[in-house]
């Protein structure tokens, strides 16, 4: 059905509802005469008589009345419908799909999806986390928060999270049988977990910077994992030492959980955005997580519990 013939269908229940042209036509907002035109024009396309009309009156037809019959339950839900997606523009509701790096999970949407779920009781989210970037359009995600070499060139992009420190970190139990590295090549004395973001990838060189120079170390030991989150959970076990993001081990460090080593020679990279595609009609539940993101990223953090494995 096209929109010409939707309209004409609206136009006839107006019609039988009134059973007047003019008040029809008032209600409709066009002309007596335009009315009467588009009625002739269904009832040709049609082929049977809807109304029956004189200069005086009009009257619904046989034919019409069980037209009418299967149209009001029809158009009432073409009506509620609209009326639902009106009401969803202008509050929060429904699925939010989100693709999200590690880090964005721990450090962006982590600090916000309680408060943002209570806010908030009819939305749902919906979130993957991966380290690798993907086409989030046709997967069917409203938006993804990652560096910025996830973010197309045609999407709409909003910092969500300055510029990241990352952090090399251990369990006390750990250091309490193994002296705390000093520099990075100490690293060779211990074992440290270490990354495959793929099956058939490169295992992860870790990264250091001090003085405007760059290095990275080949790095020994027993536990290779995709995920950070697992490699954060074999650090807190004590089964070695693991590289992170600052933000991500953050509530480790609080509790004491995890210690820091080699701060003064750990680089920071550039930070994460939140994107999406166009500017316009932007869904409520998405806009209204990026204001609680900005909001929360606008509250300054707590300090860190002071780090025993300081080197002065």
């Amino acid at each position: 059905m096209d929109r010409g013939n939707l309209a004409d269908l609206t136009a006839f229940i107006a019609v039988a509802d009134h059973l007047s042209f003019r008040a029809a036509a008032s209600q409709l907002g066009v002309t007596p005469s335009a009315l009467s035109h588009s009625m002739r024009q269904l009832e040709e396309r049609l082929g049977a008589r809807l109304l029956n009309r004189t200069t005086r009156s009009v009257s619904v037809t046989d034919a019409g009345l069980r037209l009418l019959e299967r149209l009001r339950p029809a158009m009432s839900q073409i009506t509620i419908a609209l009326e639902d997606l009106n009401q969803e523009r202008k509050r929060p509701f429904g699925r939010l799909r989100l693709h999200v790096s590690p880090t964005a999970a721990a450090a962006v949407i982590a600090p916000v999806w309680g408060r943002f779920l209570s806010t908030y009781p009819d939305v749902h989210l919906d979130i993957r986390m991966d380290v690798e970037p993907m086409d989030d359009v046709a997967k069917g995600f409203d938006a993804g928060i990652g560096p910025r070499n996830w973010v197309a060139a045609d999407m709409i992009a909003v910092r969500v999270m300055g510029p990241i420190k990352l952090a090399v970190v251990g369990a006390p139990a750990y250091f309490a049988r193994r002296q705390p590295p000093r520099t990075p090549g100490d690293l060779a004395q211990h074992s440290c977990i270490q990354y495959r973001w793929t099956d058939d990838g490169p295992v992860f060189e870790w990264p250091f910077m001090r003085r405007g120079k760059s290095r990275r170390i080949p790095l020994d030991g027993r536990i290779i994992v995709n995920n950070l989150e697992l490699g954060l959970r074999a650090a807190i076990d004590g089964l070695g030492i693991a590289y992170t993001a600052e933000a991500f081990a953050e509530p480790f460090l609080r509790s004491g959980q995890l210690v820091r080593v080699l701060e003064d020679w750990s680089p920071t990279i550039e930070g994460l955005f939140l994107y999406y595609p166009g500017r316009r009609q932007v869904p409520a539940a998405l806009r209204a997580l990026i204001d609680m993101i900005r909001a929360v990223r606008a509250t300054p953090a707590k300090s860190l519990l002071k780090n025993p494995f300081v080197i002065g």
